[in-house]
């Protein structure tokens, strides 16, 4: 028996191997889930289709990857295609990962005062409106014991330097977390977000990773930073229905000590 035998879900934002959005699936299909995935739209002129490509190579080779289609989220009409797609393909969702954020180079390169206008809408409406349009298209689908899961920082609750415009949209995404909590409790869906420290993915070198790995390692309590593999365990297990009836959030920006925060830091209800 596997922690996700029988549960079916969707995965949105994998671009490639190093994605969290991919450690948590991989576990998740490991425990017998059953995924739809999502990836970035390709450029009209893109003939190599290089998006869906990168996506595609990871998920043509599992039995359990019933989907991949694209999926850009400051389209209303796209988010519903999706939630669509997947009430055909699965009836009930039990679990929906949000693992989308962006905001350009030109606005996270730049100090957080001198943020373009159209440069900070565009990152709230990716980072953080995204997550209420998906969860408002999919809550009629999720099941009763479902669960919805999203990627946050620490650069939300502290002021990180480099982070920048994006640690104002991971506040507002630790917010809205909590009052879709409040809003879809009733229904029997939680929400979590995931705060996995420094990971070396495609975002996380936009916002200077490398430099982060360094100082994590020097000061988490057994010296080393954290994987994928234990990002995609935690991940997996706010997606299942281990945690019902508690309150938890993934906390592992002190990597290989604590792993899950006190009641009073919890963002789900």
């Amino acid at each position: 028996m596997g922690l996700f035998d029988g549960k079916k879900g969707l995965i949105l934002g994998v671009a490639n191997d190093h994605s969290i959005a991919w450690a948590i699936a991989q576990q998740i299909m490991a425990e017998g889930g059953i995924c739809g995935f999502t990836h970035l739209p390709d450029r009209a002129d893109d003939e190599r289709q290089r998006n869906r490509r990168r996506v595609a190579q990871l998920t043509d080779p599992q039995p359990s990857a019933k989907f991949l289609i694209p999926l850009d989220v400051s389209k209303d009409d796209d988010i519903q295609a999706v939630a669509r797609r997947a009430a055909d393909e699965f009836g009930n969702l039990d679990f929906v990962l949000h693992s989308i954020a962006f905001a350009s180079l030109d606005d996270l390169k730049r100090d957080t005062v001198e943020t373009s206008r159209d440069g900070f809408k565009l990152a709230m409406e990716v980072s953080v409106y995204s997550l209420l349009a998906v969860a408002n298209a999919t809550k009629d689908a999720m099941s009763e014991r479902s669960a919805i899961a999203t990627m946050t920082y620490f650069g939300g609750e502290k002021a990180v330097p480099g982070y920048n415009v994006m640690g104002i949209c991971k506040a507002a995404l630790d917010s809205t977390v909590k009052y879709l909590a409040y809003d879809l409790g009733p229904r029997g869906v939680r929400v979590n977000a995931v705060s996995a420290g420094p990971v070396r993915t495609l975002a996380g070198r936009a916002a200077g990773v490398d430099d982060m790995l360094m100082l994590y390692e020097r000061m988490a309590p057994m010296g080393r930073n954290i994987t994928h593999e234990e990002v995609g365990r935690a991940g997996a297990y706010l997606l299942s229905d281990f945690p019902t009836a508690s309150r938890a959030k993934s906390c592992m920006s002190t990597p290989a000590s604590t792993s899950w925060a006190r009641p009073a830091d919890c963002s789900t209800a």
